[in-house]
């Protein structure tokens, strides 16, 4: 069945308000909505797809830059990601191992480079045995909770109470132990503060990933890469649903009707009126504030919808002639809680002879390179980056800072989580549609929580409840 489309002048403006009748609208051209999407249309639904941006592909983002092709947004494909690995397979999108031959770094707190190999970082032998003992803790926790429902674990509200940091600090009194446990979640992972999320929510974004030992290997969590970008997930399902996906199209008002979920919406934008049965919302959730409903949303979305935010990481992309790490038996792969970038790796594309570094810089560190000029924080950076690969790394002939922050229609890296308490308190009604309206995205995921993986999870869930209802 296709969406049906007319145009009609308002009366007293000469503006043409096109009306387009369909099944279902979906707001926001990212994997989970094209995904929701590509599963209602082949049950025979029409289908709209409304994107703000003048782009496909939300997050997931591969562009030119200076004549290097760098992935702006998400990129890795782990194992695990069953939902993820059969949408690449059923595309027929081809995948390429990271580079990890050699021994990676690890700066110690005075400022000392390690070689190690491995996933137990270069630590003195007390340190070491603490590390490994919270690793132990937090896998036997993490085993405890369903990552499609961490309220329902019986200590819930009591994990949710008490920050992560807090939680390591009950568990051992090693700064540095708590500074790299801390940040494989905060840094890594949620990209905030270890004081600024729960023990809840850690325990959730390592049970997405199968357990805390997988977020702390690398090789695990960063396994392999698509050719060409993985941006290209939802540029092919866009391509496959041809016209039905609009860009430039910002959603400013949703009308429903509360008491008859029957009667559907209307979703409005600056140039067109959608009438359907069914909206999808497959956007980042502190965006969902941002669209006008008439009537209003309950208050329960009002009030949750406020105790969630996103992280914040700048993405630094550094392109060298050669990898010149390489040479010195380096993996590329470095680590250290004391450092500006507190995470990098070898991120050289396929069969690519110049060598590329991908770095990071989480939470506080990155509000506080954003307060200097662009060439004190690039200059600062590169600095940082050096102490890891030595002064090769302050000259790349590609240098580009992916900064989500500053993007309208994310707001943020990687993605949204709640403040303290809010994941017990809220959790459930995250994804529960209200009347006609559903929600779908990374955001709101269990498995895959945050990645594309979950994304796709997200979107075929979504188009099933709708389907459910029909």
């Amino acid at each position: 069945m296709e969406a049906y489309s007319t145009s009609r002048t308002t009366e007293g403006s000469t503006n043409t308000m096109e009306r387009i009748d369909c099944d279902v609208v979906i707001v926001g051209a990212g994997a989970s909505g094209l995904t929701a999407a590509t599963k209602l249309r082949a049950a025979g639904k029409s289908v709209v797809v409304l994107e703000a941006r003048d782009r496909i592909g939300g997050r997931l983002w591969t562009d030119d830059i200076d004549g290097a092709m760098l992935e702006i947004g998400g990129q890795w494909v782990s194992p695990d990601q069953d939902a993820l690995i059969e949408t690449l397979e059923e595309l027929g999108l081809a995948t390429y191992e990271r580079y990890r031959e050699g021994e990676n770094v690890y700066i110690a707190e005075n400022g000392e480079r390690r070689l190690f190999e491995g996933d137990i970082f270069p630590v003195p032998a007390k340190t070491e045995g603490e590390i490994v003992g919270l690793i132990e803790k937090l896998d036997a926790l993490v085993a405890e909770i369903d990552p499609d429902a961490p309220w329902a674990h019986p200590r819930a509200k009591e994990l949710d109470e008490v920050s992560f940091a807090e939680w390591l600090g009950t568990q051992t009194d090693d700064e540095e132990a708590k500074l790299n446990i801390g940040m494989f979640i905060a840094g890594a992972m949620l990209t905030k503060p270890a004081h600024a999320f729960s023990a809840l929510q850690a325990l959730l974004m390592a049970a997405s990933a199968g357990s805390f030992s997988n977020l702390v290997d690398a090789d695990f969590i960063l396994d392999k890469r698509v050719v060409g970008g993985l941006q290209q997930v939802p540029l092919l399902l866009a391509e496959r649903l041809g016209d039905a996906v609009r860009t430039g199209q910002a959603v400013r008002t949703i009308r429903w009707t509360p008491d008859a979920p029957d009667a559907g919406v209307v979703v409005v934008t600056d140039s067109v009126e959608v009438h359907a049965k069914h909206v999808v919302l497959a956007l980042p959730p502190i965006l969902i504030s941002r669209i006008s409903y008439e009537p209003p949303l309950p208050r329960r979305q009002h009030q949750m919808h406020q105790h969630l935010s996103m992280g914040f990481v700048i993405k630094v992309h550094a392109v060298y002639e050669t990898p010149f790490w390489r040479e010195q038996g380096l993996s590329g792969t470095a680590f250290s809680p004391y450092e500006l970038v507190h995470e990098a790796y070898d991120n050289t594309n396929h069969d690519d002879p110049r060598g590329t570094l991908v770095g990071f810089v989480s939470d506080e560190e990155a509000d506080g390179v954003f307060s200097l000029s662009a060439e004190e924080r690039k200059a600062r950076i590169l600095e940082s980056i050096s102490h890891y690969y030595g002064p090769e790394a302050l000259n790349p002939v590609v240098y580009y800072e992916s900064d989500w922050g500053s993007e309208e229609w994310t707001r943020g890296a990687y993605a949204a989580s709640f403040d303290m308490g809010g994941l017990a308190r809220y959790g459930a009604d995250l994804r529960a549609p209200v009347g006609p309206i559903h929600f779908s995205c990374s955001d709101m995921a269990g498995k895959g929580y945050q990645h594309v993986d979950g994304a796709i999870r997200v979107g075929r869930e979504v188009a099933d409840e709708i389907l459910g209802t029909s």
